[in-house]
């Protein structure tokens, strides 16, 4: 929960989940999406206090809980598992940074285009759509705009024939005009 103290981190055994920090006004901006095998609440780890961002499941989540005892203990006694945190340390500041670049480099259109060939790259398709059924207004979150926007652009992107939908589902049916129409942004740093 944002504004919690920080007890540990939370690696995802099952399900999906949304990483979000609230912003002016309480509007929610998400900062990513993690899926099983990964982890969250680790943005919290090591001298902050108390969370920056928060975290709700998508669907039924499984967690598995680390205290920030037994990291530290952990971290302190295994040189390797130290080793390996810091990359990933390291590839989730990297991650963040190119998230950062797209919100001030893409205009809306191509940050949302962005976000469909993340989800698409990171969750896959199921018959054609992907497999992370999102509203509206969470792809509206993560690419940094409206709730309005995207229903334009998503409209537009029906009309060139390059989406579609089936109520929250989306399906990309050209996904390669979409990588070239973002392809000057190197998406494929955002997996």
């Amino acid at each position: 929960m944002e504004g919690a103290p920080v007890n540990g981190l939370f690696f995802v055994l099952k399900g999906t989940v949304k990483v979000f920090r609230t912003g002016i006004n309480g509007r929610e901006q998400i900062v990513r999406f993690a899926k099983e095998g990964e982890i969250i609440g680790h943005r919290g780890f090591g001298t902050e206090e108390h969370y920056s961002i928060g975290a709700i499941a998508l669907e039924d989540t499984r967690l598995c809980y680390f205290s920030k005892q037994n990291l530290q203990e952990t971290l302190l006694s295994n040189p390797k598992f130290a080793y390996d945190f810091m990359l990933f340390y390291a590839n989730e500041l990297n991650k963040s940074e190119s998230k950062v670049k797209s919100i001030t480099q893409m205009t809306v259109r191509e940050r949302v285009i962005d976000s469909l060939l993340y989800i698409n790259r990171k969750f896959g398709d199921v018959k054609g759509l992907l497999n992370l059924p999102l509203t509206r207004k969470e792809y509206a979150d993560y690419a940094g705009t409206t709730e309005e926007q995207v229903i334009r652009i998503f409209s537009a992107l029906k009309r060139e024939k390059l989406i579609a939908a089936n109520g929250r589902r989306i399906g990309i049916t050209n996904i390669q005009v979409l990588k070239n129409e973002i392809s000057e942004h190197n998406f494929y740093l955002d997996s």
